[in-house]
């Protein structure tokens, strides 16, 4: 029988997906399930994305620009230096979702054996996407007790080789939800000019800052233009993760000009997903106002409740809508398993996303859950219920 590849093989699970098919088999046996796994927003797609795409003229679908459509490029500059981003559209490609975008990177910056920094917890898939591309990622904890903060730069520097090709953060973070203040960016900025390595952000949650907290962007760093690759999405700023629509945007031109051939070889982007995500450029500032203050109160809730079991810890997320819970068991994956093959509250459970998945270090992060406020108050307030009723009967 033919061998799958090694690559293969290494290929991580998602932690986020990999326990469908018990929640697929618990909902078969008629159980409600509240999905604190996964950040898919339950917030309404701005109208105005969904009717440009309903009201099309299009009478052949035919290929974009490798790059996306221009006219989108130049509004989504326009939207970016809004934000106190200084971009134009030739410093932006349009890819499938920021999933492609952060391929498009490390396939321009980093070659087989090559390695990248990361703080750890990370986004999972930064797991898979390394692995896909023959990178290795080098890992620095940073700690709940610190609310995940970024750790010292000592402990980077110490592990800067002269394989290293880059930092990567996620800012907000997922899952933490930390969101790294001015002084912390400009730190890492300084270590990526010392080394003169790359400083990438994934940057897709830049919306969702909470408690009158800025988002601050590698590419608001005037010293850093050459050094700053930003990674973006509209999938959750808009409640759009169907539409798999991102970017990579760098100043360096020869960053780009490689990303564009991974650019070419994929041919173009999709066609009615662009013209969705142009159009939600025109979304008011009065939807994230809602968004976020519904956010806020998701969050409060969440935290509040937590906080209010025996044995959980859990950090307080300034942004994105994730947090990192560290629960009173021995092992997280066995628990959610458990939740949803064994336990029911009145016929009604809850999935977690284990959290070990999220690090790169073997053994760690093991009772450790990620939970996402994507629910309604009052669904967040019954899995808190459910969540606290699980524990005692799991313990015991």
């Amino acid at each position: 029988m033919p061998k799958i590849s090694v690559k293969g093989n290494s290929m991580p699970e998602s932690p986020i997906r990999k326990l469908v098919p018990f929640a697929e088999a618990a909902i078969k046996k008629g159980r409600k399930i509240y999905q604190l796994n996964i950040g898919q927003p339950d917030i309404k797609t701005p109208s105005v994305a969904l009717d440009a795409v309903r009201n099309h003229t299009i009478e052949v679908l035919s290929y974009s620009h490798s790059a996306g459509f221009e006219g989108y490029r130049n509004k989504l500059a326009d939207y970016y230096r809004k934000h106190d981003i200084p971009v134009s559209g030739e410093e932006i490609i349009i890819s499938t979702g920021g999933s492609e975008a952060l391929l498009f990177a490390m396939g321009s910056i980093a070659d087989a054996g090559d390695e990248i920094i990361i703080p750890e917890p990370f986004y999972a898939n930064y797991n898979g996407f390394a692995t896909a591309s023959g990178i290795k990622i080098i890992p620095v904890e940073s700690k709940i007790e610190t609310n995940f903060a970024l750790p010292p730069i000592a402990d980077f520097e110490k592990l800067i080789t002269p394989n290293t090709k880059a930092i990567l953060i996620c800012n907000p973070g997922n899952p933490t939800g930390y969101l790294y203040t001015k002084e912390e960016i400009d730190q890492l900025a300084d270590m990526a000019i010392k080394h003169d390595i790359f400083l990438v952000a994934d940057e897709v949650y830049r919306e969702f800052a909470y408690d009158g907290a800025k988002h601050h962007s590698v590419m608001s760093i005037e010293k850093l233009k050459n050094h700053a690759i930003m990674i973006d999405s509209v999938s959750k700023r808009y409640s759009m993760c169907g539409a798999r629509i991102g970017c990579i945007a760098s100043k360096n031109k020869e960053v780009i000009a490689t990303a564009m051939k991974f650019a070419q070889a994929r041919l173009s982007p999709p066609t009615f997903e662009q013209i969705a995500s142009e159009a939600a450029l025109d979304t008011p500032q009065s939807y994230f106002d809602e968004v976020i203050e519904e956010y806020t109160l998701r969050r409060n809730i969440l935290i509040a409740g937590l906080e209010s079991i025996d044995g959980v810890k859990v950090a307080t997320p300034k942004g994105a809508f994730y947090c990192i819970a560290e629960l009173p068991v021995k092992n997280a994956d066995d628990f959610a398993k458990w939740l949803l093959e064994e336990y029911q509250l009145d016929n009604e459970t809850i999935m977690v996303a284990p959290a070990a998945g999220f690090y790169s270090t073997p053994n760690t992060g093991l009772n450790q859950v990620r939970i996402a406020y994507v629910l309604k108050r009052e669904n967040l307030e019954r899995a808190i219920v459910i969540l606290k009723d699980a524990l005692t009967v799991y313990n015991n």
